[in-house]
């Protein structure tokens, strides 16, 4: 028999999460092929800590279907074993020992490999006798890290891990994670509003606003399907044909956008290449309504 496909790391259809009248997620219809390092962004409260939560089984739907990995999320012990999750302000036992969190590791996950975080330990440089509770912020995000990794799931999420760390602790705690996914071959899922530390690691991108998933897709193809336009003060209020603007400004003489489609222009009309940073905030302008505020 010929090898099966992988599922998809997520697969959501009209997935859509309330808490009383308020939305946290919307009809979130989402396709993330398996192997990627995903990027989650999208401002506070865009409803990013809520889809990591339901990909792991901490809440449940309103409506709609979410499958993680092929399986319903925490559908039972098997599955909750192949997922990992670093929460926010990744938090550890400040009483317990570094070794204490290893020992705790090992008696709840059937797959402990204790080997896995001893080493990774002690690269970290810590000690197995430290209280979790006077450790660094860096320290106590590789302590958390670790934990995760030494489960040997095949999904890894992080939910805004590094967002507190310095420049040397965050890219330490990155530099790891790339390690620990190309080790186990695991995916990933990275939720920052860091767009920095988005670029630098991850393969698949989906940008979140107001609830609602407004781009996804590997990184790549997002900046091919997309480019920045520029026409004569006043051109785009009637764009050539094939072309969605998503953000307009005015540069002097000129108005500018970046916009999505791959048609091709005609002069006076002029195309550029955008950034992943460009197409973020492009979408999360026009989420919060502005998108052509510039051209006023």
């Amino acid at each position: 028999m010929p090898n099966e496909q992988p599922p998809p790391v997520l697969h959501a259809e009209g997935l859509t999460k309330k808490y009383g009248r308020h939305a946290a997620l919307s009809d979130v219809d989402l396709t993330v092929p398996p192997g990627r390092v995903i990027g989650l962004v999208g401002p506070n409260g865009a409803g990013k800590s809520t889809l990591l939560h339901l990909t792991c089984g901490l809440t449940e739907p309103t409506s709609g279907s979410l499958r993680v990995l092929g399986s319903t999320p925490a559908a039972g012990s098997a599955h909750l074993a192949r997922v990992g999750f670093v929460a926010q302000d990744t938090p550890v036992y400040g009483s317990f020992s570094v070794a204490d969190h290893l020992r705790m590791g090992a008696k709840l996950n059937p797959t402990w490999d204790g080997a896995l975080a001893r080493r990774r330990i002690a690269q970290a440089g810590l000690r197995p006798d430290q209280k979790a509770g006077g450790l660094s912020g860096g320290q106590r995000a590789q302590l958390a890290l670790t934990i995760a990794a030494a489960k040997r799931p095949d999904l890894l999420i992080f939910d805004e891990p590094a967002a507190a760390l310095d420049p040397l602790a965050r890219t330490g705690f990155l530099r790891n994670l790339l390690e620990f996914v190309a080790e186990l071959g695991a995916a990933a899922v990275l939720s920052s509003h860091l767009l920095g530390d988005i670029e630098r690691v991850c393969d698949h991108v989906i940008v979140l606003c107001a609830s609602r998933v407004r781009v996804a897709g590997d990184v790549q193809d997002v900046l091919a399907s997309h480019r920045r336009l520029i026409a004569p003060r006043g051109g785009l209020a009637r764009p050539p044909a094939g072309i969605e603007i998503i953000r307009a400004e005015r540069a002097g003489e000129h108005d500018t956008a970046v916009v999505r489609g791959d048609a091709v222009p005609p002069a006076p009309y002029r195309i550029e290449p955008v950034s992943l940073e460009d197409v973020v905030l492009a979408y999360m302008t026009r989420a919060s309504g502005d998108a052509g505020e510039g051209l006023r």
